[in-house]
């Protein structure tokens, strides 16, 4: 588990080795709030020490439901709130190796993605929040690579505090807003599920690139595509990132809509603070709807690949069969020549004259070039270009 104090722009972090004795000392900033993070493991052995601890900083403890589901590793994202606190559950980019003692612990299933490399990436893992007035705890997966990267990004804004002293004072200011330490609990846990739907953003190229290579596959006269499993796990990978991406909309929509709720304050400093939340929520909203927007598009880039690779082998079958069939026809009166000439009667014209075979043979290929050159100009042997 890691605990963090933060205040203002100062960012410290308390050492916890020892979970239930670490969080017996434990205590609020004087100005500034909490962020208490932990595993899903480590919440499901010590959330009655935790219990105690937010009942001693919050005067409160989390609703029996909101701990199931802070430990449920299979649940959508959601938004849930009491009067006390709000809790939101928001799904990341998992690690199916790193996460699968979680899911085994669960009795779930474990079994790989298949496909290319790409889609075993899309395998998901929900992070908790519990937003209360000064603290804020955050439940992860087990490996907490997210809330690792985080949280240092987060220690060193709070060591260019000076440097950003200095920006504000020559007036370019700009630069410390975008690296300063959030003001409140709800403002750190928005900037970390940005941090979360940069991941979905990553993924982008990633699939793009790996769909592009199947579509030129795809349309390829001269390749004959045999990934039909991979292209159908694609499919549905790309499905279940827009259920997710969904869910994620869902969630967010209801967070800002309950922000909306909140009471208003004659604080212009708390009326501040309000609107950055609001503006951070409809920005990481707006992130979700590009990764849906981009997920969608490639979706029906997919589709479209397979109906036009259907449709070229069409059009190539009935390339070939156009061809067979306009040999046929040239061949067909030479088989009847071939035939009359065939016949077991004693008299038949030319069948005794010295130049008799030179002359059907001349007759046979003017027949077969007067054919040749009648389908062509009917463009039934023109090659069309791929």
């Amino acid at each position: 588990m890691r605990i963090f104090s933060i205040q203002g722009t100062s960012v410290s972090e308390a050492k916890a080795d020892a979970l239930p004795q670490s969080l017996d000392s434990v205590q609020l900033p004087a100005q500034g709030y909490l962020w208490l993070s932990c595993t899903r493991q480590e919440f499901e052995q010590h959330h009655l020490p935790i219990q105690t601890t937010l009942q001693r900083l919050c005067t409160l403890q989390l609703v029996d439901l909101h701990v199931s589901d802070l430990l449920n590793v299979q649940l959508p994202s959601r938004y849930d709130f009491t009067s006390q606190y709000d809790l939101l559950v928001f799904r990341r980019l998992a690690t199916r190796s790193l996460d699968s003692d979680a899911s085994t612990a669960q009795g779930l299933s474990t079994k790989p993605r298949g496909g290319p490399p790409i889609l075993r990436r899309i395998d998901t893992s929900p992070v908790g929040f519990v937003v209360f007035d000064r603290v804020l705890l955050s439940v992860h997966p087990q490996d907490c690579s997210l809330r690792d990267s985080f949280a240092q990004r987060l220690l060193a804004s709070g060591n260019h505090t000076a440097q950003a002293t200095v920006d504000d004072t020559t007036g370019d200011n700009r630069s410390a807003g975008a690296r300063g330490v959030a003001s409140d609990p709800a403002d750190l846990m928005l900037r970390i599920i940005n941090h979360v739907v940069d991941g979905f953003l990553a993924l982008r190229r990633d699939l793009t690139h790996q769909l592009d290579h199947w579509q030129a596959e795809l349309l390829n006269p001269k390749t004959r595509f045999s990934n039909w499993g991979a292209l159908l796990d694609a499919r549905l990978a790309l499905h279940q990132l827009d259920e997710i991406c969904d869910d994620q909309r869902s969630a967010m929509q209801d967070w800002l809509e309950a922000l909306k709720t909140w009471p208003e304050s004659g604080s212009l400093s708390d009326q501040h603070a309000r609107d950055m939340l609001q503006v951070r929520s409809r920005d990481v909203l707006e992130h979700i709807e590009r990764v849906v927007h981009h997920v969608r598009r490639l979706e029906q880039n997919a589709e479209t690949a397979v109906q036009m690779h259907f449709n070229a082998q069409s059009h190539r079958t009935n390339e070939i069969m156009r061809t067979l069939t306009v040999l046929t026809a040239i061949f067909l009166p030479l088989n009847l020549i071939a035939g009359i000439f065939g016949m077991n009667f004693e008299f038949i014209p030319l069948l005794h004259r010295s130049n008799g075979f030179w002359l059907a043979m001349m007759a046979m290929l003017s027949i077969a070039a007067g054919l040749v050159a009648f389908f062509w100009r009917k463009r039934y042997l023109e090659r069309s270009a791929h």
